[in-house]
Parts: C-alpha cells; structure tokens; sequence
C-alpha cells in the first residue's frame, strides 16, 4: 500500500515539503494590521471637518406640507438623494452624508422653530463644527415662491428661528440659505400663510426648486460660498 507523506525521509537529514501556508503567527500579524488601519480610518473619518446643514421647521404631521417648513424639504431632500436615514437624537432628527470628499450633518430641529437655537448649538459642540462651516436654511416671506438666496450674514427678516440662533450663538455671521414662500396674503393673515398649504402651481415647481435647492448646499459645501452664491443666487 503507497503511504502520502508530507515528509520524506533520507539517512541525513528530513526535507519538509513546501506547502505555501500562512503560519498562523504571520495570520495573526495581518489581522492585527488590517484591524489597526481600520480603527485608524474610523477615527480620522470621525475628526473630520464637517458642515452642519440646519433646515429650518415645525415637526409634526400637520406643518410636513406648509411654506414654514421648506428648511426641512431641503434637507430632506439631499438625505434622500444620498440614500441616508434620519435617526431621532438630541434636539432633532440628524443624518450623515457625503458629498464628494465633504462630510455634511443635516439637522431638523425638534424644537419648535422658536427655539431652534438650541438644537444648532448642541450639535456644533457635539461635533465641534466652527460657525464658518454652518449653514441653516429658512422660508422667506420677501422672495417670490422658489427663489433662492444665500448670504453669509445679515439680519433675520422677522423670521423666529433665525432670530433664536443668533441670540444662541451671539453672532448674525452665519451663512443662511433663505428660500422665498412669496407673500399673497391679505393684512393680518401672514401666520396663516406661513402655516398654510402650498398652490397647485407652487407644487407644480416644487421638485425642480428642491434640487436646485440642494445643488446649491453642494455647491456651498465644495465650491465655498461665494462661488455657490455666484452660480445660484436668484435662481
């Protein structure tokens, strides 16, 4: 009966066949890097410079569809064209995406407009974003429906939740995103307005004036904010 060895044997001396195997050592020595680079990726992944995206809103069924929520449209627009799901945190809904090589933390305040401020603050020391990398997104009652503008500073136009941001964060230098709900209402009735439903011809517009919208955060995000402002200001 022929026997397989590994070995064969001579009067001198054993010569092991090469068997082209990972010692388990040499295994343990990858695993160990490839587990190493990973955690060192995680962590420079986490220390990243981020952009905070604030979209200004009511939560609740009842405000989803009204021209006070357009920050929330915006923002949940560019979590749906990059796939992302909000998760429920502290002061608000908040999800991750990327946009090329930028890291974006969009917000939806769970506040209450009035007190958006709070929600900002929090998730700018939580992630230790500077204010220059800050942009919130409202409804503005002096453009025309779908007009869109950015400013890096400036006043908050009577608007409650740029007006609590600004008390929170002691500055008005932060860039705004304003996009315009028109103002076709009779004298007295601008709350009704702003918490009112949107005209079949403002919804006829709505989807292209949301992804020009986010274009523009993109743009604002990779290109800074001049040049987004330069392409997409009046648009």
């Amino acid at each position: 009966m022929r026997h397989h060895c590994l070995w064969t044997a001579t009067p001198r001396k054993v010569h092991y066949k090469t068997l082209h195997m990972t010692s388990p050592l040499t295994a343990l020595k990858k695993w160990l890097k490839r587990m190493f680079t990973h955690r060192e990726e995680a962590v420079k992944n986490t220390n990243e410079p981020m952009f905070l995206i604030v979209g200004l809103g009511n939560i609740g069924a009842e405000y989803a569809d009204t021209r006070h929520n357009m920050g929330f449209k915006v923002v949940d627009k560019l979590a749906a064209d990059a796939g992302a799901s909000w998760e429920d945190r502290r002061y608000g809904f908040v999800t991750t995406i990327r946009v090329k090589n930028q890291q974006l933390l969009l917000l939806k305040p769970s506040t209450y407009m009035n007190l958006s401020g709070n929600a900002v603050r929090y998730w700018m020391k939580e992630k230790k974003i500077d204010i220059s990398q800050l942009l919130v997104i409202s409804d503005d009652l002096a453009l025309p429906f779908g007009t869109l503008r950015m400013k890096p500073s400036g006043s908050e136009g009577g608007h409650n939740g740029l007006r609590h941001i600004t008390q929170i964060l002691g500055t008005q230098k932060y860039a705004r995103l304003r996009f315009g709900i028109g103002n076709d209402f009779a004298r007295g009735a601008q709350v009704d307005f702003v918490l009112g439903g949107f005209t079949p011809e403002e919804q006829e517009k709505m989807d292209e004036r949301l992804a020009t919208a986010a274009d523009f955060v993109r743009s604002f995000a990779l290109e800074g904010m001049q040049r987004a402002m330069n392409k997409y200001n009046g648009k």
